[in-house]
C-alpha cells in the first residue's frame, strides 16, 4: 500500500512521529505537502483535502493519513492504525492498547512542551507572551518534564529495559526517541541535568538513532531540522 501523509512541510511537529514509523518500516509513502505544487501536491493539496465537501470524515487539522479510502487523523490514532500493518506493535490486544495508552501520554507531553513557548494562545507570537512563557517553562522543567520522563523510564524498566512495549521494537520506542531529541534541542541546559536520571530512556534514544533505516533517514534531507516554528523550540531565556 502507498500511504499519503498530510502535514506541514517546514516542521517536524506531530507529523514526525508518523514519519518515523513509516521510515522505520520502509513503507511506501508520499509526504504530500513537501512535494511540488506543479504536480498537484504541496500545501495547496493539503488545504484542498481539508476543505473538500466530498470528504465526509474530514480531519480537524494535520497530521492525517490517507490509506486507500480511509482518512485517519490525530497522531496517536494514525499510529494505532499503522502499528499492526507496519509490524510496529504487539499482536495481542493488551499490547496494542498499552502502546496506544503510552502514545497518548506522549502526546500529552508534546502539548505541554508546546505550551512552554505559547502558554496563552497559539494565535499570539511568542514575543507577545514572553513573560508568561518564562513562568510556564520554569514550571515545566521543574515539575512536568521530570514527571513524564520518570514515568517513561519506569515503563522501560518494568519491561526489561530494551523495549517500551512487549518483546520487540514498536512505534512507542520511536516516540521516545523523538521526545528525547526534541527536548534536548529545546532545553539543552535542563536536559544536561535531567537526562542522567533516566539512563534507560537515554540509551533507547541512542539505539533508535542507530537502527539502519532510522540512521539513513536522520542523515537524509527528509529529516527536517528542529526550528523555532515547530513544537520543540530553543529560546535560551526559557532554558533556565
Amino acid at each position: 500500500m502507498r500511504y499519503e501523509l498530510y502535514y506541514w512541510p517546514s516542521i517536524q511537529g506531530r507529523g514526525e512521529f508518523v514519519r518515523l514509523a513509516l521510515e522505520e518500516a520502509g513503507a511506501d509513502y508520499a509526504d504530500v505537502a513537501r512535494l511540488p505544487e506543479k504536480d498537484g501536491m504541496g500545501v495547496p493539496a493539503l488545504m484542498r483535502f481539508l476543505q473538500s465537501p466530498e470528504v465526509k470524515r474530514a480531519p480537524f487539522a494535520p497530521p492525517f493519513l490517507k490509506a486507500d479510502e480511509l482518512v485517519i487523523a490525530q497522531t496517536a490514532n494514525i499510529l494505532l492504525y499503522l502499528g499492526p500493518r507496519l509490524n510496529l506493535v504487539p499482536q495481542d490486544e493488551a499490547g496494542r492498547l498499552w502502546a496506544h495508552q503510552l502514545m497518548l501520554t506522549v502526546m500529552d507531553y508534546v502539548d505541554e512542551a508546546h505550551d512552554t513557548h505559547h502558554p496563552l494562545a497559539s494565535s499570539l507570537y511568542y514575543e507577545e507572551q514572553k513573560p508568561e512563557a518564562v513562568r510556564r517553562a520554569a514550571d515545566f522543567l521543574a515539575r512536568r518534564l521530570p514527571k513524564y520522563f520518570g514515568y517513561f523510564e519506569k515503563a522501560l524498566q518494568r519491561n526489561g529495559g530494551e523495549y517500551t512495549v512487549g518483546d520487540a521494537f514498536s512505534y512507542v520506542d520511536l516516540a521516545m526517541f523523538q521526545i528525547v531529541a526534541g527536548t534536548r534541542y529545546a532545553f539543552p541546559k535542563a536536559m544536561a541535568a535531567e537526562e542522567p536520571k533516566h539512563p534507560l530512556l537515554a540509551a533507547l534514544h541512542q539505539r533508535v538513532s542507530e537502527r539502519p533505516r532510522i540512521a539513513a533517514y536522520l542523515a537524509s534531507p527528509r529529516r527536517l531540522a528542529f526550528n523555532e516554528k515547530g513544537i520543540f523550540r530553543r529560546y535560551p531565556e526559557l532554558d533556565a
